[in-house]
């Protein structure tokens, strides 16, 4: 062999080298990714990696997200599970060789597809990004690959050359070069040689990568931000809720001078926007609870059992009792007795004061006891129960939820809704007749937020902050409700039509407290 054949082959050897060690150096990258990929984290927040992108996106781009949310919503575990396999197979064929050609193809394919859907398109598309995003830099990368395997022929640092020269079909499967390039003997060097062209490939990603994190000044979604971004309203069902929560306010629970009353804790799942779940902690297996109602001067007899799976209690607010020995926490299984006079009258709160209260009313643990005041108030056409309350939320997986106590502590709710679910009663109004008197019972269960009630179009007959006849209030519109604060309304509207009550928050009206009142002639 003359000098210039020897000089030409040794540039050839250290060309594939060169190829070999960045396919290796990438593989390491993928690896990581793919592992990163196998924590519970990445499951838990993955459709917000999707919501998070989805966001600031023009509209001739809505209908894409669109399509992907959809998909991925109704099959969450499938594309969670395909993802982590998708990124170990390539992470192998990288570090190992092995089948490139698929894994360039696939790895570039699944790389863009990354990028116009979690990533968002990237910067060009993105509003306030400032680059292209990582997963367009690895499409690049293995089209790249594939397009020196092309130029360079087989390489002897790949486990597809060894498969190859054993099985000549394999090498036509998976080699990207002509094959009278993959048949040769392909060139290669000394050790010495090899781990020095290696050693300089990989410091020169680790700068490259390196220097393209700190130009970068948008970071990815942690998490935690993916989290806040899958609110229950942004992936609830466009289809109303199927059956609402009643509000008709239920007969008493016995006329007698004693009523005995039995509620159960319980651990269950319950609805909060539509088509949306939540993993909830519950007074009977609803939120809120059944609506105790009584009389005033009864005897209540009250059973509570703790059917969860963790210690929980009870605290009426039209009881006057000890609160160390009625109100005590019992631990599962276990039950509690006590009796109260209910001597005062109104709409009053239930719920759990287990520490942490905040958590256990947020998750679910809260309901309204109505005491009717021995004194009638004016007969009413119909009466409904509203509690208001705040859902805090983060995503389990697909259109699952569960409680997020940061939220929780900050006041940062993502619903705050009448009796559980965000908008119900817009689908399925409550209804009245024109000159009819319209008792509401709201109670405000909080935990952390007060209520504005308002009904838009009427001014209330009367407010009872109180329950107390000779304490009525006129000529008001809006009413301020403390978090464990109850007040009666009455309302007698004297044309038909839709009348929308809310919160008067605009903020917590736009997130679930508004519902309607049907009045037909």
């Amino acid at each position: 062999m003359d000098s210039e054949s020897a000089n030409e082959t040794r540039t050839l050897a250290w060309l594939i080298v060169a190829a070999a060690s960045v396919r290796a150096a990438f593989g390491i990258v993928m690896a990581v990714d793919a592992y990163l990929k196998w924590q519970p984290a990445f499951a838990v927040h993955y459709v917000g990696y999707l919501q998070n992108a989805a966001k600031a996106q023009p509209l001739w781009l809505a209908l894409w997200f669109n399509f992907w949310l959809r998909i991925v919503i109704r099959n969450t575990d499938f594309f969670i599970f395909a993802t982590r396999l998708i990124e170990t197979a390539i992470a192998i064929g990288l570090l190992l060789g092995l089948a490139r050609r698929f894994t360039y193809i696939i790895g570039a394919f699944f790389s863009l597809l990354i990028w116009s859907t979690a990533e968002g398109f990237g910067g060009p598309y993105t509003a306030g990004a400032t680059n292209l995003g990582p997963a367009l830099m690895y499409a690049l990368v293995f089209i790249a690959a594939a397009l020196f395997e092309r130029l360079l022929g087989s390489t002897p640092y790949s486990l597809d050359y060894y498969i190859g020269r054993r099985f000549p079909k394999w090498g036509s499967l998976v080699e990207w070069a002509p094959k009278r390039l993959w048949q040769r003997s392909s060139p290669t060097l000394d050790l010495d040689h090899q781990l020095a062209a290696i050693g300089a490939i990989v410091v020169a990603l680790v700068f490259a990568l390196a220097t393209l994190g700190s130009a970068t000044s948008a970071s990815p979604p942690t998490p935690e931000n993916a989290a806040a971004a899958v609110s229950p309203l942004s992936i609830a069902s466009t289809a109303p809720v199927a059956h609402a929560a009643p509000a008709m306010l239920p007969p008493l629970i016995g006329t007698g001078d004693t009523v005995a009353v039995t509620l159960a804790a319980t651990d269950t799942t319950v609805e909060i926007a539509s088509g949306v779940q939540y993993l909830a902690w519950t007074f009977g297996d609803t939120v809120p609870g059944p609506v105790l109602h009584v009389r005033q001067g009864q005897t209540v007899n009250v059973t509570f059992v703790n059917n969860g799976t963790m210690t929980h209690s009870i605290d009426l607010h039209a009881a006057q009792v000890a609160p160390n020995v009625a109100y005590r926490s019992v631990n599962p299984r276990e039950k509690v007795e006590f009796s109260f006079v209910a001597q005062v009258s109104g709409a009053f709160i239930y719920h759990c004061g287990t520490y942490p209260v905040l958590q256990h009313i947020a998750n679910g643990m809260y309901g309204a006891i109505i005491v009717d005041p021995a004194q009638p108030l004016p007969a009413a056409d119909a009466s409904y129960v509203l509690v208001q309350s705040e859902w805090y939320t983060q995503q389990v997986s697909g259109t699952q939820m569960s409680g997020d106590y940061n939220k929780m502590m900050n006041m940062t709710p993502d619903e705050v809704v009448f009796n559980g679910v965000a908008f119900q009663y817009n689908d399925h109004p409550l209804s009245a007749k024109v000159g009819q008197r319209v008792r509401l019972y709201v109670v405000d269960a909080g935990p952390n937020l007060p209520s504005s009630f308002h009904i838009i179009g009427g001014i209330f007959t009367a407010v009872y902050p109180d329950g107390d006849a000779t304490h009525a209030l006129t000529g008001v519109s809006t009413y301020p409700i403390a978090p464990g604060q109850g007040v009666v309304f009455d309302a007698i509207m004297q044309q038909p039509g839709k009348y929308p009550f809310v919160d008067h928050s605009m903020r917590d009206m736009m997130i679930g407290a508004a519902g309607v009142l049907n009045v037909t002639p």
